[in-house]
């Protein structure tokens, strides 16, 4: 079966309101994307808590996915009438049936992280059988090990974790950092998220890698100070939750954070600087991971 793809560039007013009337009107997936992506005003949004940033592109491409015999242009009328918006012109193509598992599988590759550690999708072989490879597919929870950040923590475990240290993973996500501190020979380790698809996916993720961990949502949490502490959040919350997060680890212990931009690595280690004696920070394009010693 061919579907229509029928794309409009609209404003950040429209995109809401015309996205909900093209559901409603039989459309079988509507998507909003920055209409600037890829040049240099593109205008990326984070959704960090406590942000002013609004999460709207000010120009946006809508697009929906329409059934292969629909009439696209009626279906772009009837969308815009009932958005209360005038009509617009609208690029229209058709997309093929495919193998949509094979096409997103290809998208994802094995990641080289270090010399001893590869994060692989099950569906690849292993490219280096005597390195850990923390076999982990693309998911709801955030973590697959392509994003810089969760890349800056897994570099970090891999280059500082002694043998037998504890571990604490606050804001888990898929539970990958858990579990590649566990593969890396950490002893005991905790991952804590506030979204239960979150930990619900990091304890599937660690039995699928015979990884030992425990996985629980904050309520839950009772863990002692541990020896390691890793949180691959975002800034605002890293501030936020400062003194929770300090605490977590052991007087000595060493306090591991991510999620931050480099604008932002300034404000971030304020708010730990009576807490952590922090180390120079370490970057990857334009992230930053901020590091030290419980004080």
């Amino acid at each position: 079966m061919d579907w229509l793809r029928v794309r409009l560039h609209v404003t950040a007013d429209e995109a809401e309101a015309l996205a909900d009337a093209w559901l409603e009107q039989g459309a079988l997936s509507v998507d909003v994307a920055d209409a600037r992506a890829g040049t240099m005003d593109e205008h990326p949004l984070f959704g960090e808590p406590g942000s002013e940033q609004g999460a709207r592109w000010p120009d946006s491409i809508l697009t929906a996915l329409l059934p292969g015999d629909a009439d696209a242009l009626a279906s772009v009328q009837a969308a815009c009438e009932a958005a209360g918006l005038d009509g617009r012109e609208a690029l229209i193509d058709r997309l093929p049936e495919q193998d949509w598992v094979r096409l997103t599988q290809s998208q994802f590759e094995p990641i080289r992280v270090s010399d001893r550690l590869w994060i692989v999708p099950t569906w690849c072989e292993p490219p280096d059988p005597a390195a850990i490879s923390l076999r982990l597919d693309p998911g709801l929870a955030f973590g697959t090990g392509s994003h810089p950040t969760t890349r800056l923590c897994l570099r970090w475990l891999d280059a500082h974790l002694r043998p037998g240290a504890s571990v604490i993973d606050y804001g888990c996500g898929s539970g990958i950092l858990a579990i590649a501190a566990r593969r890396l020979g950490a002893g005991s380790v905790t991952g804590v998220d506030i979204d239960p698809n979150a930990v619900r996916a990091s304890i599937a993720n660690a039995a699928h890698n015979g990884v030992d961990a425990t996985f629980v949502e904050p309520d839950a949490f009772h863990a002692p100070p541990a020896d390691v502490v890793v949180a691959n959040i975002l800034s605002n919350p890293l501030r936020v939750l400062a003194p929770l997060i300090a605490g977590l680890a052991r007087p000595g212990g060493a306090v591991v954070l991510s999620g931050i931009l480099a604008a932002q690595a300034e404000l971030v280690a304020a708010a730990y600087a009576d807490r952590v004696a922090l180390e120079p920070p370490i970057e990857d394009d334009g992230w930053i991971c901020l590091w030290g010693r419980r004080r």
